[in-house]
Order: structure tokens, then sequence, then C-alpha cells
């Protein structure tokens, strides 16, 4: 009964995600599902992308969290319309769900958006099974993590494209072998773009911003 539950859910949630797609497509807005772990980086990887690409694209911000408007409060800082989701009143949801999006994403000018990014909750596991609708599913890995993160939690890292390697600046005093990690990277998305970068430094940015464009542009 558990399973047949989940399964029900699951369903629901995908049919409101293809929904979600639709309407991305016909305004024309390019969706990225940002997800990873706690403290790795993606408050801060999306401001450093906002300040770098803000005057070439409209862009704007879903920030899920648990509990509290701080990362919110941070980006809208930018003069960017940002929109927040807390799943407290939800049972504390360690995910976002495609209906959040779907009214969340209504609260925006869709006609006048080129970017939009979806915050997700911290956590490798739960946002990998919902899919929200978005384009591209982007997961952050900060190099303090380990190298074995995406062996040990494999369906983040099949469900994304891109993967975000941040805090590079930290390489040499963490001992970091990237090598390592590529490899594991390999083992489980042989087609994972990876893009290592520091979002305190700006090392590696332009890589990642070039792609973003390009995708931008595909719209």
């Amino acid at each position: 009964m558990q399973v047949k539950v989940l399964e029900n859910i699951l369903k629901a949630n995908d049919a409101i995600a293809q929904e979600n797609r639709t309407l991305f497509q016909q305004k024309r807005v390019l969706v990225l599902n940002v997800m990873s772990s706690p403290g790795s980086g993606k408050t801060s990887i999306i401001e450093r992308t906002v300040k770098t690409l803000g005057k070439q694209f409209n862009i704007g911000v879903i920030e899920g969290d648990i509990a509290s408007t701080y990362d919110a409060e941070l980006l809208s800082k930018l003069d960017i319309p940002v929109v927040q989701i807390n799943t407290e009143p939800f049972g504390g949801a360690c995910h976002l769900e495609a209906s959040w999006i779907r009214n969340a994403a209504l609260s925006f000018d869709l006609e006048h958006l080129d970017i939009l990014f979806i915050e997700n909750i911290g956590n490798l596991v739960c946002p990998a099974e919902f899919d929200l609708g978005a384009a591209k599913n982007i997961v952050i890995l900060s190099l303090p993590e380990g190298a074995d993160k995406p062996i040990k939690y494999p369906l983040m890292f099949r469900k994304a494209q891109v993967l975000l390697i941040n805090k590079v600046d930290l390489r040499e005093a963490l001992k970091f072998d990237l090598d390592t990690l590529f490899t594991n990277v390999q083992q489980i998305n042989p087609q994972l773009n990876c893009f290592p970068l520091s979002a305190a430094t700006g090392e590696g940015f332009d890589a990642w911003t070039e792609w973003l464009k390009a995708e931008a542009g595909k719209k």
C-alpha cells in the first residue's frame, strides 16, 4: 500500500511538472532546478551568476527552504523578482513539488523573464525524485563534501545535466583529488557537464556562464 501511495504521488507530480514544462516553453523561459546538500553554495552561485548576467538577461528565483526567508532576502537585494516557498507548513518537506512551482511561477511576469532559477531544498536525496518541469537539473557539489558523493547518491547525479563543483579555491588546503571526483561522475553519468568553479573568487565562472548564455539563447 505504501508503494502504491508513493506511485500515485509521483504520477500526480509528474503530470503537473509536464504542464509546468509546457508553460515555460510557451513563455520562452529557461528554468533551472538547482539541487545540492546544505552549505554547498547554491545561493552564492546564483547570486554571482545574477551579478554576472543580470544586465544581459531578466532573471528570477524561486527560493525553497524548510523555514526562514534568509536567502530570498539576500537575493532580492539584487533587484530581481524572488518568490519564497517554505515547506514547514507542509510537514517540513525535504523537496519542492511541481504544484508549488506552478503556483510560485504564476507570481512572475513570465513574458519578461529569460531565466528562472529554482533553488531546491538542501538535500541530495528527495529533490531528485520530484520532476518540477525545469529544462535542466543542476547539481552542486562543494569540495568539502568529498569526491564520493556521486557514488553514494547516484540518482541525483543521474537526473542532472550539469554539475557545478564549487569551492575549488580550497582544493590545495583540502588536498582534494578532482580526478577521483571526475572518475566517480563518469561511472554514474558520463553525459554530465562539469564546471569546477568558486562562487567566492569567481574562478571557473566564465565557463559556467557561457554555457548558461548558450542555453538561454536556445529558448
